[in-house]
């Protein structure tokens, strides 16, 4: 897949960190124009800078996708810009920790807005522009979405409706051509867990423990899932659509024991 996506545009939500950064920077590898969507203007400056190196095209778009307009004017400034849209990925979302007990509803809502509400609407908004060229959507979902665990309820909730809604998408676009899927990464090494209010100790513990319940051994990295993602929207898998794809070095196979 080395220039799969010549002349083809992707735009990509949360583009400066984790998954989001290592999926645009491996969609400008493959020779694709890329929209960077994030809140942090300097941050989407160092990867559109990175993404010069690949002889293609960057365009930052600050946004909060959370906010209506903010996440029609993201769409509406790619298709400005390139004049066609072929891919979209989903990879803007948060993390709270909470159970049914202490989770907040103001927690609750943010983490449907960000992870969910967020993800439909810009769906939404991209689907005509994807409809044009047989496009594709790819949402970035987790292991939390199969499987239940304690302690993060609104997120295994939240990821649990990404991957409904891209099962439900996938049947209607598909008469337009358009695929939808999700990557449902296990533990991933990113900033997520920090930016949900981990410290560095217990991160640092977290992704100890994590080597013994992921049954390969070690955590992920986000260039990992990028490759995925980047195969489910490529030709390549011209015949998936409404997969829930599991990326977690065997995480969902498990019991607790």
């Amino acid at each position: 897949m080395e220039r799969d996506f010549n002349g083809k545009v992707a735009l990509v939500t949360g583009a400066t960190s984790g998954i989001g950064r290592a999926t645009a920077l491996r969609f400008a590898e493959a020779g694709a124009r890329v929209a960077l969507v994030a809140r942090d203007r300097e941050a989407l400056t160092a990867v559109a800078a990175e993404i010069k190196g690949w002889a293609t095209e960057a365009l930052e778009i600050s946004a909060d996708v959370t906010i209506e307009r903010e996440a029609a004017r993201a769409v509406g400034e790619t298709i400005e810009r390139f004049k066609r849209l072929d891919v979209l990925v989903n990879a803007a979302g948060g993390l709270s920790s909470g159970t049914i007990e202490t989770t907040s509803l103001e927690s609750w809502d943010e983490m449907m807005n960000v992870n969910l509400r967020a993800v439909f609407h810009l769906m939404q908004l991209a689907t005509p522009h994807l409809a044009e060229h047989r496009g594709s959507i790819v949402n970035v979902s987790s292991v939390t979405g199969l499987r239940a665990f304690p302690g993060v309820l609104a997120y295994c909730v939240s990821k649990a409706g990404v991957d409904q809604l891209t099962r439900c998408a996938a049947l209607e676009l598909a008469a337009q051509g358009v695929r939808v899927n999700a990557v449902n990464p296990g533990v991933v090494r990113t900033e997520i867990h920090r930016r949900g209010g981990m410290s560095e100790e217990d991160y640092a513990g977290f992704l100890e423990h994590s080597q013994q319940t992921h049954p390969l051994g070690r955590v992920g990295e986000a260039r990992e899932v990028a490759e995925l993602i980047l195969y489910l929207a490529s030709e390549r898998a011209a015949w998936i659509t409404g997969v829930t794809y599991s990326i977690d070095g065997g995480r969902a196979q498990t019991c607790a024991r």
